[in-house]
């Protein structure tokens, strides 16, 4: 199941939102730094132009290849008409306001172009974009659903429904975003999509905010320009001495247990237990399988 799959694959450090209807931007996606690529079908483009967006992305599909992963944000409201455009080459679909009903009616559709494509069952993944009161309540049965990778929070449209008069960047999102990371962690799958940033021009803060969100468990977020993914991929990529210290901690256990000391302490005389080696095997398992786009 594509959900469970991807707790054993680091995600994508940043993910690059694009307007599917400008050609522009679409057909030169695959250059930027970003890990991944959302080609946008809902908010980016004008309820006018979402004919010319489909068209364009059919194009895009069938004359570009990429190693990058390539996420369709599809319309919640015309969901067979974006779905039905996937080829294999697509990754997944996110799915705005996303909820369990919802959920259900997308893994059927999807269920249906794998079998049109002769591909295995759940190839296609959801990133499932909590932007409603009911999804929010349902956070648990979204993560444990086959077809979901990831949890994503979309808050303006979740801070509309909810009357927030609060900053994005406040403590009552974090909490939220909190809840997402642990509903994830006990579903096996990937950490949350940190959400996007408005302000591109403001990239002092974008780090700032970025870091909050790693520090709660989070390894990649999405962004809407491509000046905001370098800022992204340095915070969530392990740095030189992070990875130095992982390996350290490890070799001191590894030489505690093959001395039968049974005691490791590290370089500032403090006790190396399980969880902390357990931590720094993650750095170095993220460390591994990134790869670097900058």
């Amino acid at each position: 199941m594509h959900g469970k799959q991807s707790a054993t694959v680091v995600a994508p450090r940043s993910y690059l939102y694009v307007p599917a209807d400008q050609r522009a931007l679409v057909f030169k996606a695959h250059q930027r730094d970003a890990d991944a690529l959302i080609i946008d079908l809902e908010d980016a483009v004008l309820p006018s132009a979402k004919g010319v967006a489909r068209n364009m992305v059919t194009e895009w599909l069938s004359a570009h290849h990429t190693d990058k992963p390539v996420w369709v944000r599809v319309n919640s409201d015309d969901l067979l008409a974006d779905i039905s455009l996937l080829t294999s080459q697509v990754t997944g679909v996110i799915l705005p306001k996303a909820e369990p009903q919802t959920l259900d009616s997308v893994d059927y559709m999807l269920s249906e172009v794998e079998g049109h494509l002769g591909v295995e069952d759940a190839t296609f993944g959801v990133i499932a974009l909590i932007e409603t009161a009911k999804g929010l309540r349902a956070s648990d049965d979204l993560a444990c659903h086959r077809r979901t990778a990831h949890l994503a929070l979309g808050r303006a449209d979740l801070a509309a429904e909810l009357r927030f008069k609060v900053h994005p960047e406040g403590p009552e999102f974090r909490t939220i975003l909190l809840d997402l990371v642990i509903a994830s962690s006990a579903a096996g799958i990937a950490p949350p999509v940190a959400p996007t940033s408005t302000d591109f021009r403001d990239l002092d803060a974008l780090r700032e905010s970025t870091e909050r969100m790693f520090e709660l468990g989070m390894y990649g977020r999405t962004a809407i320009h491509p000046a905001q993914t370098p800022v992204i991929n340095q915070v969530f990529t392990p740095s030189k001495p992070e990875i130095e210290k992982a390996r350290k901690l490890i070799a001191a256990l590894d030489d505690a247990d093959r001395s039968g000391h049974g005691i490791a302490v590290d370089d500032d005389g403090r006790m190396i237990d399980v969880a902390i080696v357990r931590s720094a095997r993650e750095v170095l398992r993220r460390a591994d399988v990134i790869t670097p786009s900058a």
